[in-house]
């Protein structure tokens, strides 16, 4: 599965946008590219973190146990997003496939080094960490006071715009009619989104109810009103 950095469909949207052709060429010849099956885990918790990561195509989760050993659902990593830990201890989160996907990996000492050679690649690293940080507080304020309609609809329009940019496509936003497969399961999403399974479907039939989204069988969404779709996503009680 050998792919040049040339070849790489999210390169301008992953840290390696910041180095040069010279120095982005000798950072390809150190990773090297992965596959991994729906459910396969690249990092598990507790483990020293030996590896990084650009996620090039699929969606994973980032997951942890509960102390009553069920799985919580904490994150969605989407291609261009960096994964790893460098310059850090053991992982808290197991990352895992939720699709098909496939990496562009590195071992964590020689991205560390990357790193420290090149300072605009770490800037990168703080402003998305940062950025992060600012989407994990505004998720705690929907989480905290969205209604359960807002929590899915916000669910449903993030995803689409972060699937919208994927595989080469480039857009300000979810257009009308734009269709993708839910990654997860109405279960996850419950999961995910503190709510119960008939509560997501519940919602997601509301939507559909008001011809905001389509629900043409399986796991497919139609996004037919993205406008309504965000603006449903900001009911707060």
């Amino acid at each position: 599965m050998a792919r040049s950095c040339s070849e790489c469909g999210v390169r301008d949207r992953t840290l390696c946008a910041s180095l040069d052709d010279d120095a982005l060429g000798a950072l390809g010849k150190l990773g090297s590219q992965r596959r991994l099956a729906r459910g396969d885990t690249l990092i598990r918790a507790g483990d020293p973190p030996l590896v990084c990561a650009n996620l090039q195509s699929g969606v994973m989760k980032i997951a942890t146990l509960t102390p009553a050993g069920t799985e919580s659902i904490v994150g969605l990593l989407y291609p261009g997003d960096f994964i790893g830990r460098p310059f850090a201890g053991a992982s808290d989160h197991d990352i895992v496939a939720l699709t098909d996907v496939e990496l562009c990996v590195f071992p964590r000492a020689i991205f560390e080094r990357v790193l420290a050679e090149h300072q605009r690649m770490e800037h990168l690293l703080l402003q998305r960490t940062l950025a992060e940080l600012d989407r994990a507080r505004r998720w705690l304020t929907r989480m905290g006071r969205a209604t359960a309609g807002a929590r899915v609809a916000g669910f449903l329009d993030d995803m689409g715009r972060r699937l919208a940019t994927s595989d080469c496509r480039r857009s300000a936003g979810v257009a009308p009619g734009t269709a993708y497969d839910l990654p997860l399961s109405r279960g996850e999403i419950a999961d995910l989104l503190g709510l119960t399974i008939e509560t997501v479907s519940r919602q997601m039939t509301r939507l559909r109810a008001a011809g905001i989204i389509g629900l043409p069988g399986g796991r497919g969404i139609v996004v037919t009103d993205p406008a309504a779709l965000a603006a449903a996503a900001e009911e707060f009680v």
